[in-house]
Parts: structure tokens; sequence; C-alpha cells
């Protein structure tokens, strides 16, 4: 009986349908419509940059106070998207599948949009006349890679930037999802340090993300992975709902409901001290790398901590944390991950799946974009990687 209701809370309702469209649509008129900072993008190899509007922020805050308006006006509930956790979960994941399952979906009358999304980008690619490096389709043949990788850089919709969209998209989504977890950890008298700590984390995370969302525009992301399923699942489903697992709801037992909701974690003083400085760590080497290096694109003279820039042909920055190792970025961000999921103690490794796929991912991604910098600089990379032998963590890989 547990695994049914479990299989029908999977079930999308009209709703949730109605509760995400919503959700992007009020992203896609308040990304258009509030002011921000317009962000020339990184050139690109046939000499055209995309500019970006940056208002990031000003969207999440205004959501937040309509959302809170809502609440106050009693027309929705705070708890509302934890309320329909599996449903949200469930519609989104549809949201991104692959075409076989869509048809099957598709056959039963459930409603379907990622795979739709997914196809549409592939087509649109296809067809594309436009031959800017930007939207030229880079088509390989092979069907499952051009659709999982995608066939163009920075496609667009009525004007809206795909890539930039989504993943906002994604981010905002983690945020709301452990907004309404507070609000039910609140209502079940269960928001102790350990989940204060939790949010905590997380919400500067995420609002120090959109604060700097201008240096989104110079990530591997945004300048070199084109645009197919894997991002578009990558930043709908993953990023909201793996980032906060958490809290998320889990389906075999023991542990089955939400983390830190249903599993109460006293932290020591000592605990929380250690996992505050795991944080603080990772934060200042993940926001000072990728600043040095959002600095050193836009004026590669900028002095970094104090001293003149050390540059490798004229191209590749070999100072500040850049000149300590390859990629030290992907270090600062595996110890934030680390850091949500130390507030839930050692008891159980599921809160620590998002920092091991994290692991995986960004050793896979250092791979992939080490033969990209190879190819691409030659000579200068392999004069870089002798005067910086570590790459990610110092002195160790």
């Amino acid at each position: 009986m547990e695994v049914e209701a479990i299989l029908a809370g999977l079930i999308p309702s009209w709703s949730s349908v109605v509760l995400l469209s919503c959700y992007l649509g009020y992203l896609a008129v308040a990304g258009s419509v509030l002011p921000g900072k317009i962000v020339p993008g990184a050139l690109l190899s046939d000499g055209s940059r995309l500019h970006y509007r940056c208002n990031g922020l000003a969207s999440l805050l205004l959501l937040v106070a309509l959302l809170e308006i809502g609440i106050y006006m009693k027309l929705m509930s705070a708890m509302v998207i934890a309320d329909k956790g599996l449903e949200l979960l469930s519609v989104t994941f549809i949201f991104s599948l692959f075409e076989a399952i869509a048809c099957f979906l598709l056959a039963l009358k459930i409603f379907h949009l990622s795979e739709l999304v997914s196809l549409v980008l592939y087509a649109a690619g296809l067809k594309s006349r436009c031959q800017s490096s930007s939207l030229k389709p880079h088509v390989t043949g092979d069907f499952i890679h051009d659709w999982w990788f995608g066939v163009q850089l920075n496609p667009h919709f009525l004007g809206i930037d795909l890539k930039f969209f989504f993943v906002r998209a994604g981010m905002m989504g983690w945020l709301l999802i452990n907004l309404s977890l507070l609000a039910k950890n609140y209502e079940a008298g269960t928001a102790n340090l350990s989940v204060i700590l939790y949010q905590l984390f997380c919400t500067l995370y995420v609002l120090d993300y959109f604060f700097y969302e201008e240096f989104m525009t110079s990530t591997w992301d945004i300048i070199a992975e084109k645009l197919g399923f894997m991002l578009v699942f990558g930043d709908l489903v993953f990023i909201p709902f793996t980032f906060s697992i958490q809290a998320l709801p889990l389906f075999i037992e023991p542990f089955q409901g939400w983390w830190l909701l249903k599993n109460k974690v006293e932290l020591t003083k000592a605990a929380a001290v250690a996992n505050c400085l795991v944080f603080l760590v990772g934060y200042r080497v993940f926001r000072g790398a990728n600043k040095q290096k959002h600095i050193f694109k836009k004026d590669p003279k900028a002095p970094l901590w104090g001293k003149p820039p050390k540059v490798i042909g004229g191209k590749l920055l070999a100072s500040g944390y850049w000149g300590i190792a390859r990629h030290c970025n992907y270090l600062g961000d595996l110890l934030l991950a680390l850091s949500f999921s130390l507030p839930c103690g050692i008891s159980s490794a599921i809160p620590y799946f998002y920092p091991t796929y994290l692991l995986i991912l960004l050793i896979w991604r250092e791979r992939r974009d080490e033969a990209r910098c190879s190819q691409k600089y030659k000579e200068i990379w392999a004069e870089y990687c002798q005067l910086v032998p570590w790459r990610i963590l110092p002195y160790v890989y």
C-alpha cells in the first residue's frame, strides 16, 4: 500500500503542471522586462558577442515578495511546494525525458514538456540557417549524441537566451523548494540548528549566485556547452531536486519522507563550527577563483591579490587561485556541496549524494575541459600545465 501511495504521488496533477508553467512564465516575463545590468558575453569564434540582461536577483526578490503577499492573503500555502514535492519532481522530470518515454506518456495522455523542448532545440538547430558561431548548428550525424549534447551553443526563443534562462530557473527553484521545506520544518517543530545551517548555507549560495550573475557569462556552460537534453535536464531537474537532496522525498525505507524533516540531527557546537568553516573556505575559493577568472577576461592587466597577473602567452592566467591549481574553482564548489550535507550528520550516506555526484561530474568535466584547452591553446596550455601541475586539489591531484 505504501508503494502504491508513492506511485500515486508521482502522477503529475494539473495543479502541478500549472504551478510549473506559471513559474517558468514568470521568469520569462521578469527576465525580459525587469531592469538589469547588460553584460557582454565571451567573444565567440566568429568575432561576435552576445549580451545578457543580469536581473536574476531582482527577479528572485520580486518573486519571493509576490509569494509572501499570496501567502499573507491566504491565496496559497507556504508549504505548497513541499506538499506537491513528488508531483513537481515528476512533472519536471517528464519535462526532460527522452523521446521513447515521451511517446509512451503521450499515449497515456500524461502531459509532457521537456522532451518537446529538447526535440525542438534539436530540430531548430538542424534547420538553423544562421552562421554565427552561437547559432550555427554543429551536427555529428549521431542523433543520440547531438540530442544529448545539443547542436547550438546559445539558442534563443522569443528573444530569451534559453541556456541562461534554464539555469536561472533551476537555481531559483532550488531556493523555493528549500523555503517551502523550512515552512514545513517550522510547522513540524523540527527547525533545529542543523536545519538552520543547511537553509542558511543554501540561501547564501543562491543569493550570491544572483548577486554575481554576470560571472555566469564566462563559465564553461555558457561559453562551451551546447544546449541539449543534458543541460535542460541538469538545469530544470538536477539543480533544484538533487541540490536539495538533504530535503528531497526519498523513496527507500527507512528514509521515506523529507530527510531533515523526518530525521532530526543534533549537531554539537564543534560540528557546527567545523561545518561553518567548510562553507566559508569553500565559498572563498569558489567565489574568489571565479571572480579572478571573470576579471581577467574583462581586463587582463587587472591586479590579483595586489600584484600584476602572471599571464602565459597573453591568454592564460597563471596567478592568484589559478596559479595554485587548474580548475581550483571546482574545489570550492565541492567544499560548498559538502557543507550543505554536513548538517545532516553522518548517520546516512543519502544526504551526501549531491557532493558525491558533483565530485564525479567535475572530474569528468575537468578532463573534458583539459582536452578542449589543450586543443585550443596547444603549446601555451602545455607551458601552463608545467607551471601549474595540480588539478582541482593542490599538491594532491
